[in-house]
């Protein structure tokens, strides 16, 4: 029996120079990246909703 243990990736947002994605693990976790410019940047879910929180005091 062959196992496909190839994430499930879903891109959440992005511009010619940024992106948000998310990535669906073999073992149930959801890694979320953000990939700015050269920089990427890898969280669990926890710290990705903490990410959010801070993103949204900027404003």
């Amino acid at each position: 029996m062959s196992e496909n243990f190839d994430p499930k990736v879903t891109t959440i947002a992005e511009t010619d120079s940024y992106a948000v994605w998310s990535a669906e693990e073999p073992d149930g976790e959801t890694t979320y990246n953000l990939e700015l410019n050269n920089v990427t940047i890898h969280m669990f879910e926890e710290e990705y909703a903490e990410f959010l929180e801070l993103v949204k005091k900027l404003k």
